[in-house]
């Protein structure tokens, strides 16, 4: 029997914008069966672990970042960073995500000595820095890319995290975000990371500025990527929060059923990224529940800290016996997964 023909631009486009929602729902939750077999859903139990709050960048959308003066910017000494992994180990964590703002003065040798100090200590996956920041460092240290992610992956980096993607269409990205790195650099790092061993997930947000043509852009921009290299493990879109932020007046909020729809066209299109994750953290645990319906078969991360989100307003975080009750209650069963998708714990 022949494969069934990819998903093209413009049929993900048509689903988006007029695709049956319940129907697209049945059909991505038949590709994710065909993916991972059984009834499993996975988890992660991490934290993410905000280094520093200062950047340079000042995204619209962003309500976290600060200027270098500002009188609750911050870097968190390298003590404080111990102190939170620990804390995460002794939760049954088993990696970190560390991402901060675009700070002018840390360099190479900065995340270097962060990055040693952490692995001396602790055994712990570390899965960090967005390719804007992994092109900041680059460019602070007056290094190439590939330069500064080679030497932050001898010193201990395991994974990217695949952040600052937003949409990957300029047009988009110079009204919300124009300071931070093109569509083009994002996808270079990526590529340039998967070259070199590191694999990584990829990330959309959208509902900001951005139209369903643009998302389909982006969709199609990552399973171009994925083709050439095969390094993301997953796919997590979440939609804008805008509370607290620059493009806060007259916005609106994508809707529940909205966020649905483009899971379910992103399980469909992304016929080669293994997993797509729920972002129960911006949508609620309870659609996180549903959207395992929808073609989801991961419901990411505990969440024991998070700070990025929480200040555009939403703030959701599970312990684990609750994460473990919401999977149970939408029928499928737990598993405890690492970063890279392998089995922890089972329940």
């Amino acid at each position: 029997m022949s494969e069934p023909a990819r998903l093209d631009d413009a049929e993900a486009l048509e689903l988006l914008e007029r695709g049956d929602l319940l129907e697209l729902g049945a059909r991505a939750d038949e590709v994710r069966r065909a993916l991972h077999p059984g009834d499993a859903a996975t988890f992660i139990v991490d934290r993410n672990i905000n280094y520093t709050n200062v950047c340079v960048s000042g995204c619209r959308f962003c309500a976290f970042y600060r200027p270098a003066d500002a009188p609750d910017a911050y870097v968190l000494p390298e003590h404080e960073i111990h102190r939170k992994i620990e804390e995460t180990l002794t939760l049954g964590g088993t990696a970190v995500m560390m991402q901060g703002g675009l700070h002018p003065e840390l360099d190479i040798v900065w995340f270097e000595r962060l990055l040693r100090g952490i692995k001396r200590r602790f055994v712990v996956h570390i899965h960090s820095f967005s390719p804007p920041e992994v092109a900041h460092i680059a460019s602070v240290s007056g290094i190439p890319v590939e330069e500064t992610l080679a030497r932050l992956r001898a010193a201990g980096l395991d994974s990217l995290p695949g952040g600052g993607a937003e949409v990957l269409v300029d047009r988009v990205r110079e009204a919300v975000s124009p300071h931070k790195i093109a569509a083009a650099t994002w996808i270079d790092v990526m590529r340039t990371a998967h070259r070199l061993g590191i694999p990584g997930t990829a990330t959309m947000m959208f509902g900001s500025l951005d139209s369903a043509r643009d998302r389909v852009t982006h969709l199609r921009l990552i399973r171009d990527l994925q083709d050439e290299t095969g390094g993301f493990t997953a796919f997590i879109p979440w939609s804008f929060q805008g509370d607290n932020t620059d493009l806060a007046a007259g916005h609106v909020p994508a809707s529940g059923c909205d966020y649905l729809r483009m899971l379910a066209v992103s399980r469909l299109y992304l016929d080669d990224v293994p997993s797509v994750q729920a972002s129960w953290v911006t949508q609620g645990i309870r659609l996180g529940q549903v959207a395992l319906s929808f073609g989801a078969n991961d419901l990411g991360s505990t969440m024991i800290e998070e700070n990025v989100v929480r200040a555009a307003g939403v703030d959701h975080r599970l312990t684990v016996g609750e994460m473990v009750f919401a999977i149970r209650a939408a029928g499928r069963r737990p598993v405890q997964r690492d970063t890279l998708y392998r089995e922890v714990r089972r329940w």
